[in-house]
């Protein structure tokens, strides 16, 4: 058997549900904090956990090139290599083959690349993509695509998505069955709605137990992400979780949950920690500002965070004004604690059927600012 998924309550095309896995229960709406080498930066597994996140996401690409799938294996998989009992999804490293790797090569078979980090050579097709996966012991698997850059003429973007679709059967063919583990396809088709439909339409005649929309956030604009979600998620069956990959902004989910979305995943709140930028219920806060510099007020006064709760914003502004590592620290604690509460009000609001209240809320509270 593999993972399922239950919905639990509906607001409009918002869903509120539960998937089941070998790992244990997710609640969705969720967002998997990013977990690229094996380790959500500047967070020890602890501190990602009592930010209320369920479950984290590893990647192919990194994890083949250190330490290696093998040597991951060999401590017993990635689960306890970093203290994560919970569920982890890996992103099957198509991505970063196309926006990190050197002197690609990409034939119908597979594609062959540079390591960005030593110059080695190394070969990734749908088959190695899943060996690697199984290997680190991964919950969630997702099938090696091509990730369609943007812009991509028509053309571009209808060879792309077939040979995603080629290696989607292929991935599933090579995937290895077990109980509570799952493989999800990926929709490509960049920007066009025709291509977007065929992709989707395609997918499901291979009935994976969740789908991903992929190749949006690139660069498209968020009008031009909903419109294409609005074309794409009719086509994704209801009975299967739905995964925005790589989105977002606190407001691309808001839309994007309303639109029918379950899972997202992205670098923008750990890397906004690094870089001393707050989400808060007033908007995004830059600590280095001089302005921060005697508030001995609480970031977010709302937030149960460590950040928040023990410290002050002139505290962290003094932090990365001296450069010290606990400021990222503490800000990436308080950014992923913002994102997981994100995601609990939206279910909420599902399940009570005032989606669209919570999210005006929060945008009003968002627009007002810090002087509200």
């Amino acid at each position: 058997m593999t993972i399922t998924w239950t919905t639990e309550g509906t607001d409009g095309h918002a869903r509120a549900g539960t998937l089941r896995t070998a790992h244990g229960e997710i609640a969705t709406p969720v967002f998997m904090p990013v977990g690229t080498a094996g380790t959500v930066k500047a967070m020890t597994a602890d501190a990602v956990r009592s930010t209320g996140a369920q479950i984290v996401l590893g990647n192919t690409y990194h994890l083949m090139l250190r330490p290696g799938a093998d040597r991951v294996a060999a401590m017993g998989g990635l689960h306890r290599m970093m203290d994560w009992p919970g569920p982890i999804l890996t992103d099957s490293g198509g991505f970063q083959v196309m926006s990190l790797a050197r002197l690609r090569t990409m034939d119908a078979d597979g594609v062959t690349f540079q390591s960005h980090l030593d110059g080695s050579r190394h070969r990734l097709t749908p088959e190695r993509s899943i060996d690697i996966q199984h290997k680190l012991d991964a919950t969630i698997s997702m099938v090696l695509d091509e990730c369609t850059p943007f812009p991509a003429t028509e053309d571009q973007a209808r060879d792309s998505m077939e040979l995603s679709l080629r290696w989607a059967v292929r991935s599933r063919d090579a995937f290895v069955e077990r109980d509570g583990y799952g493989l999800f396809g990926i929709v490509q088709g960049s920007t066009y709605p025709d291509l977007r439909k065929r992709s989707a339409e395609s997918l499901l005649q291979h009935r994976f137990p969740g789908y991903a929309i992929g190749g949006l956030a690139v660069g498209e604009g968020q009008e031009k992400m909903f419109s294409m979600l609005d074309i794409t998620l009719p086509h994704l069956p209801t009975d299967r979780p739905r995964y925005l990959m790589g989105v977002g902004t606190p407001d691309d989910m808001l839309g994007a949950v309303a639109r029918g979305v379950d899972m997202f995943d992205c670098v923008m709140p750990t890397r906004a920690g690094r870089t001393a930028r707050a989400y808060t219920a007033r908007g995004v806060f830059n600590l280095r500002n001089a302005r921060f510099a005697a508030d001995d007020r609480p970031l977010d006064p709302g937030c149960r965070c460590p950040a928040c709760s023990r410290h002050s914003r002139a505290y962290l502004h003094h932090l990365f004004r001296c450069e010290e590592m606990l400021g990222p620290m503490l800000l990436t604690w308080h950014n992923l604690t913002y994102y997981q509460g994100l995601m609990q009000g939206m279910r909420v609001a599902i399940l009570a059927e005032q989606l669209e209240r919570f999210s005006d809320i929060m945008r009003v509270g968002w627009q007002a600012g810090d002087e509200l």
